[in-house]
């Protein structure tokens, strides 16, 4: 995706959708059209997604791309380089509401910025970092699935598993797509925000 803008404006384009939609696929897509033009990139991921790799971005059908781990969306200053154009984030639903704050300062600098993230949990309801960065957004890609029920357009993430927490890591034994008749949610129950299955 390019956009013409004048020099030195930033903007921010958000890529979002269920899982197993290609978000991190169109992310790494991006990232590299702007490394292949010699446009300094730099990508960030959080701390917790350590699904496919430590350090690296992964997509789940194993494209991969080096990036720097943070616990949070401040966290993104301690590292960003001065001549960077492109910032990238990825799984941004698991970064704090604050990486909203940072990726708008980052586009009043005149950089773009590219988020990828979930915008529904398995409940079917949207992630507050996410909510955010779509009314910040200049671009929007909502990514669809295939429902794994009936094979037609999937929005929603199925959470096969039973646990307590509304972020659990996991792939295709902890999660399915699902479409919007075929979706069953699972009643919340009381536990910690994040678990690893």
């Amino acid at each position: 995706m390019m956009h013409q803008h004048p020099p030195g404006t930033g903007w921010i384009e958000v890529i979002c959708g269920p899982m197993f939609s290609g978000k991190t696929e169109e992310l790494i897509r991006r990232i590299t059209r702007a490394q292949y033009a010699k446009q300094p990139v730099q990508i960030f991921k959080p701390a917790v997604d350590v699904r496919y790799d430590d350090t690296k971005v992964v997509s789940h059908n194993g494209r991969e791309i080096d990036s720097t781990v943070i616990n949070s969306g401040a966290e993104i200053f301690d590292h960003l380089k001065e001549d960077t154009l492109i910032v990238a984030i990825d799984e941004a639903q698991f970064l704090d509401l604050d990486t909203v704050r940072v990726a708008k300062d980052l586009a009043a600098e005149g950089r773009r910025v590219i988020v990828a993230g979930l915008d529904q949990d398995y409940q079917g309801k949207p992630f507050e970092t996410l909510m955010h960065f779509l009314v910040e957004a200049e671009y929007i890609t909502k990514n669809l699935s295939i429902c794994l029920s009936c094979a037609a357009p999937a929005h929603r993430n199925q959470r096969l598993i039973e646990a307590s927490g509304r972020l659990i890591l996991g792939g295709t034994t902890e999660y399915e797509a699902r479409c919007r008749n075929c979706f069953e949610p699972i009643k919340a129950e009381e536990g910690p925000l994040f678990e690893e299955a």
